[in-house]
């Protein structure tokens, strides 16, 4: 492990399941507080951390648009729901002694900022997180959009998105043993070969702003300090790596 992070600035990506832990539902407090520490333990390295966090836990709009929901009103019922993991996200770090503000991209005063882009800077910069929450506001974009956004916006020298897999594989590890790691793959290969690391959108926009991605486990505790601090774990999308397919 490198004796100075890798990185200056990241924003790290938690969907609403991750939050869930075991439960597949709701919040687990256990997993909050271990995500909550990790977090604490990348800042005390000097890294200036912003949080974007998904609302899965709760309420997905793309699985009430299939129950024949209004896809715009799902979405935004979605946004809402990660305001709700934000705010546990929030306490959590402030349990450990992290300053921490909550920026939503729809206005709810009384519990958040409203998200402003060189206000967020500016925490980051006097060592406080930030939770960016209700994705970027508007329906069919999904967090990991936002994710990508919120980094091209502040600035991000990476995008860490945490999953409960070890990185990105030819296919699908839980029902394809055989499948097989990358250590490093394009965002033009992502995008041809299909491979569910995000939406589209979201990959197009890393790659347009050349922000490196690294998928990784979030269920091994440690995990984001060694990414922070450089270690090879995980799968890097693009950034310097773009033209490499290594396994």
């Amino acid at each position: 492990m490198a004796d100075q992070p890798a990185y200056r600035r990241i924003v790290l990506k938690l969907s609403g399941e991750a939050l869930a832990g075991g439960r597949g539902f709701g919040i687990d407090p256990q997993t909050v507080r271990s995500l909550a520490q990790q977090v604490a333990d990348v800042m005390a390295l000097g890294v200036e951390v912003g949080v974007v966090v998904g609302g899965g836990n709760f309420w997905r709009g793309t699985d009430a648009q299939a129950a024949d929901m209004d896809r715009a009103n799902a979405d935004y019922m979605g946004m809402l729901a990660t305001v709700i993991n934000a705010l546990a996200l929030q306490d959590a770090l402030e349990h450990r002694g992290v300053p921490c503000r909550v920026q939503t991209a729809i206005e709810m005063r009384s519990v958040a900022e409203p998200y402003i882009r060189r206000r967020a800077i500016r925490h980051m910069e006097k060592g406080r997180a930030v939770v960016f929450a209700a994705g970027n506001g508007n329906p069919y974009f999904s967090t990991d959009t936002t994710a990508a956004l919120r980094a091209a916006e502040i600035e991000a020298d990476v995008m860490l998105k945490a999953t409960r897999e070890d990185g990105v594989f030819d296919a699908d590890p839980r029902t394809h043993p055989e499948a097989r790691k990358f250590t490093s793959i394009g965002y033009l290969e992502v995008l041809q070969r299909g491979l569910k690391v995000m939406d589209t959108t979201a990959i197009s926009l890393c790659m347009d702003n050349q922000i490196p991605i690294i998928v990784f486990n979030i269920e091994n505790f440690g995990n984001i300090v060694k990414v922070v601090s450089g270690a090879p774990i995980g799968t890097t999308v693009g950034g310097a790596l773009e033209e490499g397919n290594g396994r």
